[in-house]
């Protein structure tokens, strides 16, 4: 079973090397440049992850994961460009799973995905591949 994965970021920058980078490791992504569109595919759809931007215009990424945890266990990798201790702690406490800073060695983000999946009981396909040495090893920029 492919882990399906959606990602919020406003930037299309990102969301189009994180769909690429991602794909290229078997997964299933979709992508939204709109936090209330987010929240919209989280309510209507099965995603096995979450990766999300915390500063966008409409809704902020706290406020999305205050708003998912209403209604989803859902696990949530938010990444960021900000690096505060502070900001990091506060987004763990609206309910984000684990907290990564831009940039982020392509390898860093699919080992922490395939954590998560094992942590969330769904095995990941693509754990041997995270150490590959033939795997990109892109770092992600950008906001």
């Amino acid at each position: 079973m492919t882990t399906k994965i959606l990602v919020i970021d406003d930037d299309t920058a990102v969301t189009d090397l994180l769909s690429v980078l991602l794909r290229s490791h078997d997964f299933n992504v979709v992508t939204t440049n709109s936090s209330t569109e987010g929240l919209s595919l989280i309510r209507d759809d099965q995603f096995d992850l979450v990766i999300l931007d915390l500063m966008m215009p409409e809704v902020d990424g706290w406020e999305v994961c205050k708003e998912v945890r209403t209604f989803s266990r859902v696990p949530i990798i938010v990444l960021s460009a900000l690096n505060d201790p502070s900001m990091v702690a506060s987004v763990l406490d609206a309910g984000a799973d684990d907290y990564l800073t831009k940039p982020t060695p392509s390898r860093v983000l699919v080992a922490h995905i395939n954590r998560l999946m094992r942590n969330n009981g769904t095995a990941s396909v693509h754990a041997d591949e995270s150490d590959s040495l033939t795997q990109p090893n892109r770092p992600l920029t950008a906001s």
